[in-house]
């Protein structure tokens, strides 16, 4: 146990190392294509993005209004959703059907369509028998990029309201998601390279017949399932090509993988904080708006030397360290309580709670990977949650609860936590009586409305849609478990949906006719009230002056205002959260 426990320290040390320099890289490389310059292969790019932007009729030089962008990001996601739809409820009728797939229902397809362009990948079947390839490739992987991109274009669209002043414009939505996509499609096709070295499928050839150890005869599922894996972990989708995700041999088959595709849906959510930190911090170069007068931009150059103490420490770095605290804080609990195990009885030995968890990657690999999954809002899985123990099972849950931040999905986590930082200095602006600032922006009624919105629409989602089904009279033949467990399972479920994560307890029916609608409605609000509250913000900054930082202004780069916003997202789970948990998780436990 003690060495089990040493080797687990060790394996969480290297993975957090790993996890920000990989992060630094991503946020540097995510900078480049903030300010609009390719990454690598210029000329390739280049010509690459302006046969794209030919072919959409779209002048990547035109600035977007606010309305405007949000009317194109709405417009993708609409088009997506029915064009998702009706391939997977015909997918009978179309190509690429080697397992002889039928269509999903009405209500099944509208869930899972939902889920995919809201970067949930919330599945309610099991992938290699409920979807074609063509469906696997057409709609998933297509999804898996465009909604990660439509979450980091919003994110670019909020720090541009950071950076500009007196500015009606943040940006054009499609150059935006362009540039994204056109990065990530060659980071993707390398890392599903390295996938299939390691034994990832790769293949257009349908499953395989063979006799099992008990002599009962079996099937080994297939497919392109390594393009798809990659870019799921990568843009936080988190949802499996096989139904047992990646506690799947096939689809994790080494510890190697296992590393890889752990470190990667945390890799890019971690450099978007370096993105943001050095964006803000170079917000007199990048700040340069179209509409701003000459004599607005000379006025705020006499400005700009106090102004650039606000960002000379990076402002990226103090939120990132809330979030790996928080991180790091769960990542303890998880593995100490799994490690304890459940109770047993006088003179047996246990080694820890092992139901549910692969042999080959332990308490350790399993707990590190609940905790990151749930902090990026990734939703995939080595190990089965509803296994771990009560207070093992409760930390994923609460992450998930605290509205994907801690790290959180790409984009959306990061402006998650910025609308928890605004939070933060308006209630100290409250307590000095002082007009709160931020970045060198004064944030006012309308900010502080965007930023409730933000961060109150997820929680009331999950709270009615939670108690809900609790009341319905066929909620009891939904669920493996009863009594506390079975409530967890329940509330674990519509956690996953209203944190846009997509994990479940798997204890919970979920293919059903209420359960699929209503996930499907909070999916929606859950994702698109949130991001088109952060595009209104965007457009309220940007359109507000610069203020230089004074004596009274609350420094945000420093440990006690990492403290103060550690503070303020703790009580805010524990206020909205902990009746719920004391009923599910933590009654589990005390029970």
């Amino acid at each position: 146990m003690t060495e089990s426990i040493v080797f687990t320290v060790l394996q969480d040390v290297v993975f957090l190392a790993l996890l920000m320099g990989g992060g630094w890289l991503f946020g540097r490389a995510f900078y480049r294509i903030y300010k609009g310059e390719p990454i690598f292969a210029k000329k390739l790019c280049t010509a690459a993005e302006n046969g794209i932007y030919k072919a959409m009729g779209v002048d990547p030089r035109e600035e977007m209004s606010v309305k405007r962008y949000a009317l194109g990001i709405l417009f993708l996601s609409g088009i997506s959703l029915i064009f998702f739809m009706a391939v997977v409820m015909l997918q009978a009728f179309l190509a690429m059907n080697p397992e002889k797939i039928d269509g999903m229902s009405w209500h099944l397809a509208f869930n899972t369509a939902v889920s995919f362009v809201t970067n949930t990948n919330w599945q309610a079947y099991s992938g290699e028998t409920g979807l074609s390839y063509f469906s696997q490739m057409i709609c998933l992987t297509t999804q898996n990029f465009l909604s990660g991109a439509v979450g980091i274009a919003v994110l670019f669209a909020l720090v541009r309201g950071f950076t500009r002043r007196q500015c009606k414009t943040i940006g054009n939505c499609w150059a935006d998601i362009t540039r994204i996509t056109l990065f990530m499609l060659p980071v993707s096709f390398v890392g599903a390279l390295v996938l299939v070295s390691q034994g990832v499928p790769q293949t257009m050839s349908g499953s395989v017949s063979y006799i099992a150890l008990n002599g009962e005869a079996s099937r080994l599922y297939l497919g392109p399932a390594a393009s798809q894996i990659i870019i799921k972990q990568l843009f936080t989708n988190g949802g499996g090509f096989f139904g047992a995700n990646s506690a799947y041999p096939f689809e994790n088959p080494t510890p190697f993988s296992n590393l890889l595709e752990c470190l990667s849906l945390l890799w890019i959510p971690v450099g978007l904080c370096f993105t943001f930190g050095k964006a803000v911090k170079n917000r007199n170069a990048d700040g340069a708006c179209a509409s701003e007068t000459r004599d607005s931009a000379a006025s705020f150059g006499k400005k700009s030397k106090a102004l650039k103490s606000v960002g000379e420490k990076d402002q990226g770095v103090a939120l990132l360290k809330a979030m790996t605290i928080i991180f790091l804080v769960c990542l303890a609990v998880c593995t100490a309580f799994e490690f304890i195990g459940a109770a047993l009885p006088e003179g047996v030995k246990g080694v820890g709670n092992m139901e549910g968890k692969e042999v080959r990657f332990g308490i350790g690999a399993s707990s590190l990977w609940a905790t990151a999954t749930t902090a990026a809002s990734n939703g995939s899985v080595n190990a089965m949650h509803d296994s771990f123990t009560s207070i093992g099972g409760m930390i994923p849950m609460f992450l998930m609860m605290l509205g994907e931040i801690v790290y959180g999905g790409v984009g959306c986590g990061l402006y998650g936590m910025i609308a928890f930082a605004l939070l933060t200095v308006f209630i100290a602006g409250l307590m000095v009586g002082r007009t709160p600032e931020y970045l060198g922006k004064k944030i006012g009624g309308f900010d502080m409305k965007m930023v409730c919105l933000i961060i109150l629409t997820p929680v009331l989602c999950l709270l009615l849609g939670a108690a809900s089904t609790v009341l319905l009279s066929s909620a009891p033949d939904w669920l493996t478990n009863g009594g506390a467990h079975g409530f967890s399972e329940i509330l674990y479920a519509f956690a996953s949906m209203a944190g846009n994560n997509g994990s479940a307890f798997a204890g919970f029916n979920a293919n059903t006719p209420w359960t699929n609608v209503v996930g499907g409605v909070i999916m929606l609000l859950v994702r698109f009230v949130p991001l088109l509250a952060a595009l209104g913000l965007a457009g309220s900054l940007a359109n507000k002056k610069s203020v230089p930082q004074s004596d009274g202004t609350l420094a945000t780069n420093n440990a006690m205002f990492v403290g103060l916003l550690i503070a303020v997202v703790l009580i805010i789970g524990a206020l909205s959260f902990f009746p719920a948990l004391a009923l599910g998780p933590i009654a589990e436990f005390v029970g």
